[in-house]
């Protein structure tokens, strides 16, 4: 065998023997090394920076993300501060107490006035027969009242001046429901206006606050400028804005919420403090805010979220709408006693609404059990629907 030039041997017969093939060096798939290097870049920083109540997830479907978030490690809780140990303390073992079952269970009705009541001798009816199953307290916050009906003379409560939307008009339904808690026979308080009036007769009411295990606290959450847009930072750590509420006024509690709203201090000094009319260029009412954020809270599945006492915000003003002589009439009056659904909307751009079922015991039933705000002048016309109609 000769040698050829170039390093090819040859075969005797002239032939060119082939020599080994040299491959082509292959290309590698670099587009699967970027993606492996992104994704790998992306779990290191989703682990390192994890995303806050998952909102950084939407770049993965749920299935993916769902098993990667539950082998993170679990954000570090909030140390509470000894003041909020001690509250939750207290609350836990006034929520543990066992309801008081009396015979003689009253109710208390707590009336908010800035003086004289111009609807006692429709109170006057409606209490009538019923004695040991109702006690009465007034806090005047101007001028002394002058009683026309002997059920409503002494039953004054030391009272001081309240100022709209102010927190001395929560130190008002504080200094009422210690007054009325006295009285180990109360076990429902109900905060009533002087421009209430009762929507069906005192068995129906009764019956639709003792027998069930409900507080009616008005609550709900409020994205819009009168609702968390009045939140203001100086309430954390104790309370978070997802957490601030918004409701009406006039609520009904059972004696272990009346125990807790004149038990608690810590929420109660945050909005004292940071929730006042002209907060940080904000007007923020402790009235509308407080209770409804406390509960929400503390023991947001024992209250019924709505208020038993109906107000007509329709016209859309910073007043609800008050009722003249010439607007009373049983139409009214059943109209409103007929309505079996809670209605929220918020203050936002979007000015969503929200119906909700008045459950009584799990049962639909109708959601209110008083009505304001009615005028002075208004007194003679229900007095008259009262002596002609049955109330239920």
């Amino acid at each position: 065998m000769k040698k050829h030039q170039g390093w090819l041997p040859v075969i005797g017969n002239g032939h060119i023997m082939p020599g080994p093939r040299h491959r082509s060096q292959s290309k590698k798939p670099m587009w699967i090394i970027v993606l492996v290097s992104l994704v790998c870049l992306s779990l290191i920083g989703a682990y390192v920076y994890p995303p806050r109540r998952f909102s950084a997830c939407y770049f993965l479907s749920s299935s993916v993300c769902s098993p990667f978030m539950d082998w993170l490690p679990p954000a570090p809780a909030r140390i509470f501060t000894d003041e909020e140990i001690a509250a939750r303390v207290v609350f836990q073992d006034i929520l543990s107490m066992p309801s008081v079952q009396s015979k003689n269970a009253k109710i208390a009705f707590m009336f908010l006035t800035p003086g004289s009541l111009p609807f006692e001798k429709l109170w006057e009816k409606f209490f009538l027969g019923h004695e040991d199953r109702y006690s009465i307290y007034v806090h005047a916050s101007r001028e002394n009242p002058v009683h026309v009906s002997p059920i409503f003379m002494g039953r004054d409560i030391r009272s001081a001046k309240v100022g709209w939307g102010k927190i001395s008009m929560v130190d008002a339904e504080k200094r009422l429901l210690a007054n009325a808690l006295q009285d180990t026979s109360n076990q429902h308080f109900v905060l009533l206006s002087d421009s209430c009036v009762p929507l069906h007769n005192f068995d129906y009411v009764y019956s639709y606050l003792i027998e069930t295990n409900l507080s009616y606290v008005d609550c709900f959450e409020d994205p819009g400028p009168h609702g968390s847009g009045r939140y203001s930072e100086h309430m954390l750590p104790e309370i978070e804005k997802s957490d601030f509420r918004k409701g009406a006024q006039w609520f009904s509690v059972k004696r272990q919420h009346a125990l807790l709203i004149l038990a608690d201090n810590l929420y109660y000094t945050k909005f004292k403090h940071y929730c006042r009319p002209g907060m940080e260029g904000r007007n923020c009412y402790s009235d509308e805010h407080y209770l409804p954020t406390l509960f929400h809270m503390v023991d947001p599945g024992g209250i019924a979220n709505w208020s038993i006492t109906h107000v007509d915000w329709s016209e859309g003003k910073w007043h609800p709408k008050a009722y003249r002589a010439q607007d009373i009439s049983y139409e009214l009056l059943k109209n409103i006693t007929y309505i079996s659904e809670s209605y929220h909307i918020t203050s936002d751009e979007r000015k969503q609404e929200r119906r909700d079922p008045c459950l009584w015991n799990g049962m639909k039933r109708p959601c209110y059990l008083f009505a304001r705000k009615f005028y002075p002048e208004a007194l003679d016309s229900l007095m008259h629907l009262f002596s002609n109609f049955t109330l239920i």
